[in-house]
């Protein structure tokens, strides 16, 4: 922090200065500066191969840029990862599976530099996709059929296939079904966008005790696979007449955690303050 030293001679002084010798300069600290505040609302997106950070700005006069700390452990050890000029960030040095833990600071051009961001951030990117197109199992059962782990679409009876749609003609609508008994699939009902679902639901409430669900355009639906790993479907269009429907899709590989788009900003699982935190700039990529 910048800091004016004032060198203040007796006859200026109004107060008596105790354990001094009279020859002796004193010297009382100015902050001219103001401690920057630390950045709020920091939240992320998972995207695949890559984490998107975003953060509210910081009114302070003499910012310089706002640096990115990294931890890949889950422990109280942060690390520089990296500045960013702007609001948000994009790390492309993940990889899908893994998880990773943000903070954000504020950096003034004095070398100033305020605490941690509050919130408790992390991230597991997975890989995602669009335009996956699925046909009715009863015309074309070879590409009826999605399995995630693989990324490929498979026929309805494949031993690997997670769902596949079929059409039932007296109803006129695709239904979403299960591939195997020990898969669920739940309707998280009309999305506005493909990341509005941020995490898979309680692992004990909504599914869907038959094995199938009605497939209705804007809807998004979550599969808790035979894996235990979590998926989500976002019906884009569904085409009547040829018999298929797109979907967008993302699937959590790291077992057992339910993270389809996780955020930190507005959701109290995650707003949470670091107990004891160690900043170490020597590793990170810029000081």
């Amino acid at each position: 922090m910048k800091k004016i030293f004032l060198i203040m001679t007796m006859a200026m002084l109004t107060v008596a200065f105790v354990g001094c010798d009279e020859d002796d300069d004193d010297y009382i600290v100015i902050d001219d500066i103001a401690d920057p505040q630390a950045p709020q609302g920091v939240y992320s997106i998972t995207a695949d191969e890559a984490v998107y950070l975003y953060w509210l700005p910081v009114e302070y006069d003499n910012l310089r840029f706002y640096r990115i700390w990294r931890n890949t452990d889950g422990g109280n050890d942060y690390y520089l990862y990296d500045t960013a000029l702007t609001t948000s960030y994009v790390d492309l040095g993940v990889s899908n599976g893994n998880t990773y833990y943000y903070a954000v600071t504020t950096y003034g051009w004095d070398r100033e530099e305020s605490r941690l961001s509050y919130e408790f951030v992390w991230d597991t990117p997975r890989p995602e996709g669009s335009g996956l197109a699925l046909y009715d199992s009863n015309t074309n059962p070879n590409f009826s059929g999605f399995d995630f782990s693989a990324q490929a679409i498979r026929p309805w009876d494949y031993a690997m296939t997670d769902v596949f749609i079929d059409y039932d003609a007296g109803l006129e609508t695709f239904f979403l079904n299960i591939g195997r008994d020990t898969t669920d699939i739940q309707d998280m009902g009309f999305t506005y966008s493909f990341d509005e679902i941020t995490m898979a639901p309680d692992t004990t409430v909504g599914w869907s005790y038959v094995g199938w669900l009605e497939i209705i355009e804007g809807h998004t639906y979550i599969i808790w696979t035979h894996e235990n790993t979590f998926a989500k479907l976002r019906v884009t269009y569904a085409d009547y007449v040829n018999g298929y429907v797109e979907f967008q899709w993302a699937h959590q590989e790291d077992i057992g955690n339910p993270q389809l788009r996780p955020r930190a900003s507005d959701d109290n699982t995650f707003l949470k303050q670091r107990p004891s935190v160690n900043m170490t700039a020597a590793n990170g990529r810029n000081e």
